[in-house]
């Protein structure tokens, strides 16, 4: 008789300096997209403390569940008991320059890097844009990276397709006639 138990969802980290905004809005999206086959932590080589107010109203409004949201450390998830990690995504450059910490069962990596909108300046409703602009293309990447046959790709060509998806670029909205 056949198991009709599934398999353990697969461990996925992304890693920013802060983890006060991209790498929490890519584990919530992630959790969500991914629900089932994915599960998605965050952190960051030098965490906020806090996740960005800006960053928590977004999810809020997207109806995320931010209760569970914190700003730690990727020393976490190099720890003794630590979640097994299947792949380790930096969404900043900064991250992705530093020497992380040593993986156990050295996971697939790749850099997903994008303009860290905790920078953006203007007005509070500027600034709320930029957030989503990072959302919306941290959403894009992971719908394309929950939508890979991972069983039917080598490992080599798995790691040629998430190498790809960190280079999308964020496209402009296309214009309709008026």
């Amino acid at each position: 008789m056949k198991s009709t138990q599934r398999p353990e969802p697969l461990n996925v980290l992304f890693l920013c300096t802060g983890n006060s905004a991209r790498s929490v809005l890519a584990e919530c999206i992630l959790n969500r997209l991914g629900a089932g086959k994915f599960r998605a932590f965050s952190a960051g080589s030098h965490p906020a403390g806090k996740i960005n107010p800006l960053a928590l109203n977004l999810l809020r409004k997207t109806n995320y569940d931010v209760s569970g949201l914190r700003s730690k450390s990727w020393d976490e998830f190099a720890a003794p008991g630590a979640p097994k990690l299947d792949f380790v995504f930096t969404v900043c450059d900064d991250a992705a320059a530093e020497t992380c910490p040593i993986w156990p069962d050295q996971p697939m990596s790749a850099h997903w890097g994008l303009p860290d909108p905790v920078k953006a300046q203007g007005s509070e409703a500027e600034r709320t844009l930029a957030f989503a602009d990072t959302m919306r293309m941290l959403t894009q990447r992971i719908g394309i990276f929950v939508s890979l046959p991972l069983d039917k790709l080598s490992k080599l060509s798995l790691q040629k397709q998430l190498d790809e998806i960190g280079r999308i670029r964020r496209e402009a909205p296309s214009k309709t006639p008026a």
